[in-house]
């Protein structure tokens, strides 16, 4: 699909003296907004790449202002850090210029890698990487996390162990444990992680950036931690939750030193994704992991819940 005639002309504003774009590509995997990847052609018959974030969704336009307000100051604060991120080039949260709210950025070399094999060597990488977005100090702390999941809401799978999962709404009905604030991705997981991958194999691999900056927000280093832990267990294997927390101490993060403190973060990740099992499975299926079936993840998940309770609870 080319990008829409409104939106196209925006871009063209923002272009250097004698580009355009001469390609689009959609960019699968994403569950709210819609990416293309723009090949912008020069003068001197080279080309460079961009990225177009556009909210499409009537369900996520009512958020999409802020989203993309708060996604515009993640990429100017991550400027010049030691996080590889895009560097934003042009914004239009309201559409004012654009067919629907858009952002425009950089492109960075690398893809999401989702695949079984190699997932040894990228877990520490994952880890090294979210240690260093978790020792940023911006200037100005962006808004304290939000978790909408509610012991009411959560969708217990088909076939699942009713008194595992009766165990961890449990844990949820409790108060949020104290924390130290870090700064906090929100999303980080596999799929919002470009690594190169080169000839010699995935054991060479190497990340070249993190995207998806939307919901940046400031609270438990262990949120975060457990965000990435869920989605390793879908992905991979239910044992690859807890082993990704390991991972994280091992490359000098701090998570909650009680077991309930962390066992409260683990399971409150894990039941906000039974919500929303269907959409990581789409998500996951459009990045190539044709394999992950809604039955799959349910039944991933019920055994990493299970696992969680008897590991810390």
């Amino acid at each position: 699909m080319t990008v829409r005639p409104k939106t196209l002309a925006w871009v063209n504003q923002h272009l250097d003296s004698g580009e355009r774009v001469v390609k689009t590509e959609t960019l699968h995997g994403g569950m709210t907004a819609e990416m293309r990847r723009l090949t912008i052609g020069t003068r001197d018959a080279v080309t460079r790449h961009l990225v177009l974030r556009s909210f499409v969704d009537s369900y996520y336009l009512e958020n999409a202002e802020e989203w993309l307000n708060r996604e515009a100051g993640a990429l100017t604060l991550l400027a010049g850090t030691s996080v590889l991120a895009p560097e934003l080039v042009a914004l239009d949260p309201t559409a004012v210029h654009c067919e629907y709210p858009s952002l425009l950025m950089t492109h960075l070399e690398g893809r999401s890698v989702l695949d079984d094999a190699g997932v040894e060597t990228r877990a520490p990488l994952l880890a090294r990487q979210l240690v260093s977005i978790h020792a940023l100090q911006p200037a100005e702390r962006p808004q304290e996390f939000k978790t909408l999941t509610t012991a009411e809401s959560v969708v217990i799978p088909k076939g699942g162990d009713a008194t595992a999962w009766a165990a961890a709404i449990d844990v949820i009905r409790k108060p949020a444990p104290p924390y130290e604030g870090r700064f906090l991705h929100r999303d980080f997981q596999p799929g919002n992680v470009l690594f190169d991958v080169p000839p010699s194999g995935p054991t060479h691999a190497r990340i070249t950036g993190v995207v998806d900056w939307s919901q940046p927000s400031w609270g438990p280093a262990d949120l975060d931690v457990a965000h990435c832990c869920t989605n390793l267990a879908l992905l991979h294997d239910p044992s690859w939750g807890l082993r990704f927390a390991e991972a994280y101490e091992e490359a000098g993060g701090a998570l909650a030193a009680a077991p309930n403190e962390r066992l409260y973060w683990l399971v409150r990740d894990a039941l906000s994704c039974s919500e929303e099992v269907e959409l990581w499975a789409q998500a996951y299926q459009d990045a190539g992991r044709a394999d992950l079936t809604t039955s799959v993840l349910e039944q991933r998940l019920d055994a990493y819940v299970t696992g969680l309770m008897k590991a810390l609870g």
